[in-house]
């Protein structure tokens, strides 16, 4: 078979961290000989050499070049460019991996559209990565009509004839931003860029050492003379207007106006900050016109006008400002409805843990540019105002081990809360999102572990994310789990953060079975109905088990008061004894069904079945009991002395 992808991974003393890489990339699900693996070592010191030669000797689809080091990305990119069989080629980095299906999504996906270029979702552990731009599939997607440019690192699939025909390659030698420079050009110079937003492609890992080339201090003169390069590529490849503007705000956005704002600026040294500013505003005044940062959102656009001007206190002062606002989101309702979860909350912005507040009527008199401070601030105030009709907010879901993250459906409403004598207004932003258990995972249903539930909310120049909570424990909404789309799905409070969450698929005791009292259980000859903490949206196919050995068919069905009644008819012929346990699978069709113990038992007599307390463990079970339990604490309490 042709060689369809050939992932390229630079290598250089990566240690242990290069593991979770290689186990992804053989694990992949694309067919054996439809891919290869070229790991370039760039001149590793450490143990890693050996250990890849090995495991090119134990898997034909690996190989490895080893060079000099040549000091950064470039140049063992371009090697391995050159080296691919691929139809397209995929650039990994040594401390990253991917998601099991990657290869074969992207490679579907780039084929069926034409693509030069495909852009997988990404998830980042400990590290920013683009959200917007996987909001949606974009199967055309362009730097007009998506925010393409938002995503610069190199973590991309493309056409190796592309890259031939047009003799693109990465900058070479010590320098940063490379990736950005050969991003841009392939963006610009392509027949098509895909974009796949529903399948977490790509995991960025911050390490636990912040050896992450992005996470290093970077020398700023040099840093900045990479950056102009990059600019330079939009040059060369747009006309003088709107489109280059509107590129060239990434830089100015990303690049510099967020390194000068909030606890980012602040907590620098006052020599590196001063720097830093300085070579900012050499290349706003170098390189930008009025039409890149007019459009920046009004704090944006505050510190570059104050970076144009070189006003460096100011910038500092505005920074102080700043650092106290924070995102704050306040849940009112979380309720089952029509086979769906409803999470309605409201989100604010508030300035050192008070509302932050808007003159009621702005007029239009603030002078711009700000003169000071104190101007920058009223000027802020009555530009956000006229944009609060445009005001959103997000509720995704977080895969709390992966971090990979999914938009939910969300209807906004926003509201002007008068405050104090009527003159000041708070912006508040009321949305109710839809976590449809079937379709909340990029249209898909929602897999087993623990979600987080944030909210993404921009105004006034600010996008950030929070938690839904903290709530007080007294009054806090408390739907029960829900038996919805084959899966057990318990909404609750976390104890570190009280934000909600989700349990899918593993909550136990968690789910209140074990309040079910024998005398709730009506029995009717062999046949049994038990009101169950639970809500199931129409008639759903249950299990029961009886005695740890006999299975029969069960239905969950809705019941008046909003919980589920359990139906099932007990067939008694044949089983041992007269007590028998009964253990409970409320969604037999998961991929690993769960029995949870039911907190009574079924005694069989000649008027029929009732239900009896469970009986508790013997003497011999609770021994073996205590002894497991004091074996984990034990081996907890090693591994805790060990790290």
């Amino acid at each position: 078979m042709p060689v369809k992808v050939s992932v390229i991974v630079p290598v250089y003393n990566p240690g242990p961290y290069i593991e979770e890489c290689v186990a992804s990339l053989l694990r992949q699900s694309l067919p054996h000989d439809a891919y290869e693996v070229i790991f370039v070592d760039d001149g590793s010191t450490d143990g890693t050499p050996a250990r890849l030669d090995a495991l090119a000797a134990a898997d034909d689809r690996v190989r490895v070049i080893h060079q000099e080091n040549s000091g950064w990305s470039g140049k063992p990119r371009n090697v391995g460019i050159d080296a691919a069989r691929g139809e397209y080629v995929m650039f990994v980095d040594d401390d990253d991996h991917l998601g099991d299906e990657a290869l074969e999504r992207m490679y579907a996906y780039g084929v069926a559209n034409d693509a030069d270029v495909v852009v997988g979702k990404m998830a980042g552990r400990g590290r920013g990565v683009p959200v917007e731009l996987f909001r949606v599939n974009r199967p055309r997607a362009t730097v007009a009509n998506a925010p393409l440019i938002d995503s610069l690192t190199p973590h991309k699939m493309v056409r190796k004839a592309f890259l031939d025909r047009t003799g693109l390659r990465f900058p070479e030698g010590r320098r940063r931003l490379e990736d950005h420079v050969f991003v841009t050009e392939a963006y610009l110079r392509a027949g098509n860029v895909a974009v796949l937003g529903d399948y977490v492609c790509y995991y960025h890992v911050r390490r636990e050492d912040d050896a992450n080339a992005g996470f290093q201090r970077f020398d700023p003169a040099g840093y900045f003379k990479n950056l102009r390069e990059a600019l330079d590529v939009v040059e060369r490849y747009t006309e003088p207007g709107p489109l280059r503007d509107r590129l060239f705000r990434r830089w100015l956005r990303v690049e510099m106006t967020e390194r000068l704002r909030g606890r980012r600026f602040l907590d620098l040294p006052d020599d590196y900050r001063r720097q830093l500013f300085q070579e900012i505003h050499e290349v706003v005044v170098e390189r930008f016109g009025p039409g890149v940062a007019e459009p920046l959102q009004p704090a944006q656009r505050i510190v570059a006008e104050l970076a144009a001007a070189d006003r460096y206190e100011d910038v500092l002062a505005f920074a102080e400002w700043e650092s106290a606002v924070a995102l704050r989101v306040t849940p009112e309702d979380v309720a089952w409805r029509d086979g769906a979860l409803r999470v309605a909350f409201a989100a604010e912005y508030t300035h050192r843990g008070e509302p932050v507040t808007f003159p009621a009527a702005p007029g239009s008199s603030v002078p711009w540019p700000p003169r000071d401070l104190e101007g920058a601030l009223r000027w802020l105030a009555a530009d956000t105002v006229g944009r609060f009709g445009r005001a959103g907010a997000d509720l995704l879901l977080r895969h709390r081990d992966s971090s990979a993250q999914y938009f939910q459906p969300v209807d906004v409403v926003r509201e002007t809360v008068p405050t104090g004598d009527g003159t000041r207004v708070r912006l508040v932003v009321r949305a109710t999102a839809t976590v449809d258990p079937a379709t909340a995972v990029g249209g898909g249903p929602v897999p087993d572990g623990l979600w987080d539930a944030y909210v993404r909310f921009g105004l006034g120049g600010w996008t950030k994310d929070a938690r839904v909570g903290p709530t007080p424990r007294q009054g806090r909404p408390a739907p029960p789990a829900g038996v919805v789309a084959g899966r057990v799905v318990l909404p609750y409070w976390t104890d570190r953060h009280a934000g909600l969450a989700l349990d899918v698929g593993r909550a136990g005791k968690r789910l209140g079975l074990g309040r079910v009292a024998p005398r709730d259980v009506v029995a009717e000859g062999d046949r049994i109905l038990v009101p169950l903490p639970l809500y199931v949206p129409g008639p759903t196919g249950a299990l029961l088990r009886l005695a740890s050995s006999r299975d029969v068919p069960a239905e969950l069905a809705p019941a008046p008061d909003g919980a589920a009644l359990l139906t099932a008819s007990v067939p008694t012929a044949g089983l041992p004894g007269r007590v028998w346990r009964v253990a409970l699978c409320p969604a037999p069709d998961a991929a690993v069904p769960r029995f949870l113990p039911l907190s009574f038992a079924l005694r069989a007599g000649a008027d029929g079945l009732r239900a009896v307390p469970a009986p508790r463990p013997g003497g011999a079970r609770r021994l073996v009991r205590r002894l497991r339990r004091g074996l984990r604490r034990l081996v907890g309490a090693a591994l805790l002395g060990r790290g």
